[in-house]
């Protein structure tokens, strides 16, 4: 088994482990621990648990690896090997109770950071459906048991295309106006509020096409390498230093380049 393979099955345990004290604590009733950049943009306890939980596990099982978590922040490893982590991805959602939020790992290797890194190994899991999509490099996308692929052809009425919006409301108008500029090649629009899922998607041919701006390290780094494995395209632009994370587009090879080139990312 090669090493991609053994931090796939690695993740593949945890992330199951993880969602099933996320939705535990769901069952329970929400509790808001605080906001993050936007009023809107909050933070569960759960949360917060739930990626103690995971940093744990990794701190066990491999000690030397480093960490990037969405809640904890970054630890530094010696191993070459970075876990990058979205405990609750969708947490509005969750907090909502829409079945839409994932636990969202990847391991890469290289400088944590999305222009440097080689993602080895990534799952997205949805404990309310048991949905498990996961990935290890050179080895394709599943879903379950089940191989994944992208979708290779877009009919004539257009792309069945996701995305999301930001929380803060200086960003909105931008958004809707980049909506606008794809909507023409668009079949209709998706907006279900978890990046991860939404990638797992293009990956599973639910979707033909997905873009976003403002997506962090820890919203896509599992669910870009399910777009890949399965034969899909992954862009993000340049980061060019400012207060917003760049544009991030993954779809099939059949309309990645009209995407981009509407969304601005080429």
């Amino acid at each position: 088994m090669s090493l991609a393979q053994d931090l796939e099955s690695l993740a593949i345990d945890i992330a199951r482990e993880a969602g099933d004290l996320a939705r535990s604590r769901r069952d329970a009733g929400v509790a808001i621990a605080a906001t993050k950049s936007a009023l809107a943009d909050i933070v569960t306890e759960a949360d917060r648990e739930v990626e103690a939980l995971i940093r744990a596990r990794l701190e066990r099982e491999r000690p030397e690896d480093g960490f990037l978590g969405e809640e904890t922040g970054e630890g530094s490893g010696e191993s070459g090997i970075t876990w990058v982590v979205d405990p609750i991805d969708g947490t509005v959602n969750y907090a909502y109770g829409i079945p839409s939020y994932a636990v969202s790992i990847a391991a890469v290797r290289g400088e944590p950071t999305p222009e440097a890194w080689e993602a080895l190994a990534g799952v997205v899991f949805n404990p309310v459906t048991g949905e498990l999509f996961h990935a290890a490099a050179g080895e394709g996308a599943k879903l379950g048991m089940q191989r994944l692929s992208v979708n290779a052809e877009v009919g004539p009425a257009g792309g069945l295309i996701a995305t999301g919006f930001g929380y803060d409301p200086s960003t909105h108008a931008g958004d809707l106006a980049l909506v606008g500029r794809v909507m023409p090649m668009a079949r209709d629009l998706r907006r279900a509020g978890a990046a991860s899922l939404d990638l797992a998607s293009v990956a599973a041919g639910r979707l033909d096409g997905y873009f976003e701006r403002g997506l962090r390290p820890w919203d896509f780094a599992a669910g870009a390498l399910l777009v890949t494995e399965a034969g899909g395209r992954f862009g993000r632009a340049a980061d060019d230093g400012g207060p917003r994370a760049p544009l991030v587009v993954a779809a099939s090879p059949a309309i990645f380049d009209r995407i981009s080139e509407l969304a601005g990312l080429s």
